[in-house]
């Protein structure tokens, strides 16, 4: 595990989006497995400013997106679909775009067709992750199992704690998600692990531990070959 360690948000930004730049330098057909979340923001901000000034192209490029409520529509305020149009596809010029379907009827059959789909594109080459404060990532939650396929998934009450800001005062909340399993995550070539601010300080400790902690998904990326974990002075604590 390559570690990276930045003076603000803004440098751990700048860093994540020179590495998603070397990997389109150098294949420009990349598959880009994305996140949503808070912390990715900044790479979000920065690699659309890059596109805007004709620094990054991502005409030959596809991704991938993590998960996503379920049920939820995808022009729901709060669905990750629009967050990821609000906040990059719109800004940039992928040349695909796919994230599990919130709106499809049988959810099971759904996740079945999102592995196909990364599997036929050929996997995915860089994968961006952020880090829950209970360790998850995507929706994987804590647990003393965890799915390998894509999956629909219970939200812990730390989670939906934490996700609650984002909904309007008296708004059905999702509980639930569909969510890539360790398979696709591990599949990926390379993996990108984007960790900020003090309140993540104490799970990014225990990643830091280099040991496996089954109740912390997150540790689980020790056993991939190839995760550069890029955070700022504040997540170190």
């Amino acid at each position: 595990m390559n570690t990276l360690i930045c003076d603000s948000y803004e440098d751990m930004s700048r860093v994540a989006a020179d590495m998603v730049g070397e990997q389109l330098a150098g294949k420009p057909g990349s598959v880009l497995g994305f996140a949503t979340g808070s912390t990715p923001l900044g790479l979000y901000g920065e690699l659309a400013r890059r596109y805007r000034d004709g620094k990054i192209d991502f005409s030959k490029a596809r991704s991938f997106n993590l998960d996503e409520y379920y049920p939820m529509k995808k022009d729901h305020p709060q669905s990750y679909s629009h967050f990821m149009e609000e906040n990059l596809f719109s800004k940039i010029n992928l040349a695909s775009t796919d994230l599990p379907d919130g709106e499809a009827a049988d959810p099971e059959a759904e996740c079945a067709a999102y592995d196909r789909k990364i599997e036929a594109a050929g996997g995915i080459d860089l994968q961006v992750l952020g880090i829950g404060l209970n360790g998850h990532i995507g929706f994987n939650e804590p647990s003393k199992s965890y799915s390998m396929p894509t999956y629909l998934t219970k939200l812990t009450k730390s989670t939906i704690a934490a996700n609650s800001r984002f909904f309007a005062e008296g708004e059905a909340q999702p509980t639930t998600a569909l969510t890539m399993g360790f398979a696709a995550i591990f599949a990926a070539r390379s993996i990108m692990l984007l960790i900020n601010g003090s309140n993540k300080s104490a799970i990014a400790k225990k990643l830091f531990e280099g040991k496996i902690h089954t109740d912390v998904p997150a540790c689980l990326l020790l056993l991939h070959p190839d995760v550069t974990v890029i955070l700022d002075r504040d997540a170190l604590g």
